[in-house]
């Protein structure tokens, strides 16, 4: 069994940066993570993806250049730098965990999920 739990995010200016995590417990080697979030009244959508075994990583067009994800093995924890912020980025960000090296875009081919950490960023 795993548990993901994120931290890291709050209020924030236009323009500001926040730097979100994610630990993780139990096992997490060979494994994918993921973040996704969702605003109010969208659907979820990915954000950024990495290989705990092989550090690939996977954006999705409308963060990159922006966000940066990046893991911490020894620690279990998966990290996502955010900078430029947008006020459209204001969302519950999650991360999520899947049980291969293989990072996907879709919430569904996850296997754990994080409860979410709030963004928000004003204008």
């Amino acid at each position: 069994q795993v548990q993901l739990v994120e931290s890291g995010g709050g209020l924030v200016q236009a323009g500001g940066s926040l730097n979100l995590s994610c630990v993780a417990s139990g096992r997490t080697f060979y494994s994918a993570m993921g973040w996704f979030r969702q605003a109010p009244g969208k659907e979820r959508e990915f954000v950024a993806g990495i290989s705990l075994s092989g550090g690939n990583t996977y954006y999705t067009y409308f963060v990159k250049g922006r966000f940066s994800i990046s893991s911490d093995n020894a620690k279990n924890t998966v990290y996502l730098r955010m900078n430029s912020l947008k006020p459209e980025d204001t969302a519950v960000y999650h991360c999520a965990l899947k049980l291969d090296r293989n990072i996907r875009d879709t919430w569904d081919d996850y296997d754990y999920w994080g409860q979410g950490t709030q963004v928000t960023v004003s204008s």
